[in-house]
């Protein structure tokens, strides 16, 4: 197995938006995703970027991906986020997920980010057990809030 970390480029986003709606079959919300390859390239590569991602490869073939951004607290200063990290389930429990976690942990020190944060599933054991590794703090005081793009539309 020859696995390559890499940061990932235009060419890799279709392949990023096939793990992002592995993912989303995985979290049970399968017609969750609504962004395009279009979007992905022009928030990831254009004037308006939004976000930087990682690849994991195994013979240049994608199987992995973590995908972050920056955020801003008034309490910290400038904070990481950890949108996803996603590995095709055929490649889970090889060691994909924590190379790519690493990796962002180094663009997080590299950065001098205050906080590096993410979410995850309450259900989502085997993520849970792996953030455990890393002596996280897993907060479960804080509700998420969102609205949609349509409840948006309607105000």
């Amino acid at each position: 197995m020859t696995i390559e970390i890499r940061i990932g480029t235009k060419i890799d986003i279709p392949f990023a938006l096939n793990l992002v709606k592995e993912l989303a079959a995985y979290e049970k919300a399968p017609n969750e995703v609504e962004v395009t390859i279009e979007e992905m390239t022009e928030w990831g590569f254009g004037s308006d970027k939004q976000f930087d991602f990682f690849v994991a490869a195994e013979n240049n073939v994608v199987v992995g991906l973590a995908l972050y951004y920056y955020k801003y607290s008034t309490w910290k200063g400038k904070c990481l986020f950890l949108e996803d990290i996603i590995v095709t389930e055929s490649q889970r429990g090889k060691g994909l997920g924590k190379l790519l976690f690493d990796k962002v942990v180094q663009v997080s020190k590299e950065q001098k980010v205050r906080r590096m944060e993410w979410q995850v599933l309450d259900w989502n054991t085997p993520a849970i057990e792996f953030y455990k590794k890393y002596d996280s703090t897993l907060d479960g005081e804080w509700v998420n809030c969102k609205l949609t793009n349509c409840q948006l539309e309607k105000m």
